[in-house]
């Protein structure tokens, strides 16, 4: 399991680049780049390396805290799998890269994607104080069109990026991420109704060509959700005080919202069942909604069970767990 903040050569090499820059000038930059991804507008208004990073400043930590959790997702399911080659789909800065050099030792090639030259070049910058990244490729050009020409990898995933396309070009890239994926897929993106959408119909369509579900769900059948209710979890980590400078923000941590789905070519051995809500945690028993391979339940762990009490009292949103009878 990795930890959901920036490894440390990461977090350095943003200091570095901080000499000498504006918080206040970053904190306008980044409000106005949200503005614009918020609206549907994908990263084309970061076009001077300040904006790039202010972008990173904002959004890497919680990025990398989202990306961080589903790999972790997924190497508890999967713990035999060790890729070595990793195609990063819509890279920008290269924060899932970093997230995936910490999840996977045997990672030994790195292949970025992007079409956005100015994030590209501060990847790059980053990549170059990483004694796993610095010596990685950063392909330009768009996910949908240029992803055809990339060589297949072990591992590929795509944070945040496929709700910058349309649905036609969304199902474009899905099957052509899953083409290039020789053990696993994994997409991450924003905890949203529509976020859930999205993931929910790249499964869909990916489970049809034969992959396999390794997290969160503990199976291929049709997600048991009915609206208003969307799958989605949740990541704590701790903002420095840059990243609240930046943010505008006092509170000295961030919640992440985020869905993602980690697919793969092979079956899992085991798969257990998914807690998709903070446990209830009251004097007479812990209640805990799971998604499992039959349906939602409602698992209630009695206090007098002391084991299975202490058990329970772990379990946190977005676990694998076993539940309780």
């Amino acid at each position: 399991m990795i930890s959901p903040t920036l490894p440390a050569e990461l977090k350095a090499a943003l200091d570095g680049k901080l000499q000498g820059f504006s918080r206040s000038d970053a904190a306008q930059r980044s409000q106005k780049i949200s503005t614009t991804y918020r609206a549907g507008g994908g990263s084309g208004t970061i076009k001077s390396e300040a904006d790039a990073l202010a972008y990173a400043l904002a959004r890497m930590p919680a990025t990398y805290a989202a990306v961080a959790a589903s790999l972790n997702a997924l190497t508890d399911i999967a713990p035999n799998l060790a890729p070595e080659t990793l195609l990063d789909v819509g890279a920008g800065p290269g924060t899932a890269s970093w997230a995936a050099a910490e999840a996977f030792p045997s990672l030994q090639d790195f292949t970025l994607l992007d079409a956005n030259v100015t994030l590209s070049r501060l990847a790059l910058e980053l990549a170059r104080d990483s004694s796993r990244l610095a010596e990685c490729r950063y392909l330009p050009g768009d996910a949908g069109g240029n992803l055809m020409e990339v060589s297949p990898a072990d591992l590929v995933v795509a944070s945040y990026v496929i709700g910058e396309l349309s649905e036609t070009e969304q199902r474009a890239l899905a099957g052509a991420m899953w083409a290039k994926a020789r053990h696993a897929l994994v997409v991450i993106e924003p905890g949203t109704p529509a976020g859930y959408a999205r993931i929910l119909a790249l499964r869909q369509q990916l489970i049809a060509a034969g992959a396999y579900v390794a997290a969160p769900c503990p199976h291929e059948k049709p997600c048991p959700l009915t609206p208003p209710d969307w799958c989605h979890f949740s990541q704590r980590l701790p903002r420095s005080q840059a990243h609240r400078q930046i943010k505008g923000a006092e509170v000295p941590f961030e919640d992440e919202r985020f869905i993602y789905v980690a697919l793969t070519r092979t079956p899992p051995a085991a798969r257990a069942a998914r807690v998709l809500a903070p446990p209830d945690i009251g004097k007479a028993e812990i209640a805990a909604r799971l998604c499992t391979q039959g349906d939602i339940e409602l698992a209630k762990v009695p206090r007098r069970d002391k084991t299975a009490y202490a058990r329970a009292r772990r379990w946190r949103w977005g676990d694998a767990v076993v539940a309780e009878s």
